[in-house]
């Protein structure tokens, strides 16, 4: 079974605007209110591909309902821990072809809310796989995802990881399966200057050489993205297109490579589905269908370094 996680979920209300002005009055051309997150995402995109998972996590309060009642309608599994705090709300407006967003503060999760969430991951079993996505509420410990890779390590389940800064730095030391920094977070990883292509490659090799993590995947906006695991380095170039939305690219390239890897076990074919996937949805204006990835898998063009 496939597990999401996500300890920081969100409502994303998302708002259009023709134009912001400031210390006016706006009002919005349309909108929209979602559940969001990176875990979420990622069991979303996954719902949309085809592929079944449980979504994980903690939620609370009227704006923990919608999140958990907006999955229900999404038909995705979920079990999320309830906290006295309401969830957050991220709000998302693009007017003049920029985005902006502000995002609320996490509710607290207390020791014994960790620990029930926990005791859950506990039972999980050998061949299952977890996505621990997002960044980490401040009530947590930054070692957090560390402590949780190493703790799925000893019941054989695999790790799919997508966080960033401290908590990124942490838990690469346990291990994971799987990781998705962009060269900027790859840079600041390894506190040195990325510059070029070589240079991508050279630290992506040393976090799968020096961490024990078989799939990195760097990903390079525009630019496509560096696939390294242990046989060889890959470089990958994205589809062309307009970008239209460009949240839950990210998480929507995670959702295609643990996808199209589940169904072939091959790291080329499922990192060239992940950027099909994360173009997919910046090219549209919510996260992508299958059919959306598939239009541009021939696009999407892979040469060995």
């Amino acid at each position: 079974m496939i597990y999401t996680v996500t300890f920081n979920p969100a409502v994303d209300y998302v708002v259009q605007l023709d134009q912001f002005h400031q210390g006016e009055v706006n009002r919005s051309k349309y909108d929209y209110k979602e559940a969001g997150g990176k875990g979420i995402n990622v069991s979303r995109v996954l719902r949309r591909l085809g592929l079944a998972s449980d979504a994980l996590g903690f939620a609370g309060g009227f704006t923990g309902k919608f999140v958990t009642d907006f999955l229900n309608e999404e038909k995705i599994t979920h079990h999320f821990i309830e906290l006295e705090e309401d969830t957050r709300i991220n709000v998302k407006w693009k007017a003049n072809e920029i985005e902006t967003e502000v995002n609320g503060k996490s509710p607290t999760i207390t020791n014994a809310h960790y620990e029930q969430f926990t005791e859950m991951l506990k039972k999980l079993q050998d061949g299952d796989i977890v996505v621990l996505a997002g960044s980490l509420p401040q009530s947590l410990q930054t070692d957090t995802y560390r402590t949780l890779v190493k703790m799925l390590h000893e019941h054989n389940v695999k790790v799919f990881l997508d966080t960033s800064g401290l908590a990124l730095a942490e838990a690469i030391k346990a291990g994971p399966f799987f990781v998705k920094p962009n060269h900027h977070e790859l840079a600041e990883l390894f506190q040195e200057k990325v510059e070029t292509e070589k240079d991508i490659i050279r630290l992506a090799k040393r976090l799968q050489e020096e961490y024990h993590i078989a799939h990195v995947l760097i990903s390079m906006a525009g630019d496509g993205a560096i696939y390294v695991n242990g046989e060889a380095s890959y470089k990958l170039t994205a589809p062309k297109g307009e970008v239209v939305h460009s949240v839950g690219a990210g998480d929507s390239a995670v959702a295609g490579f643990l996808y199209k890897w589940h169904e072939t076990n091959n790291g080329v074919h499922a990192a060239t589905y992940a950027i099909a996937s994360g173009s997919a949805t910046a090219f549209s204006e919510t996260l992508c269908i299958k059919e959306e990835v598939e239009s541009l898998l021939q696009e999407v063009h892979v040469s060995e370094l």
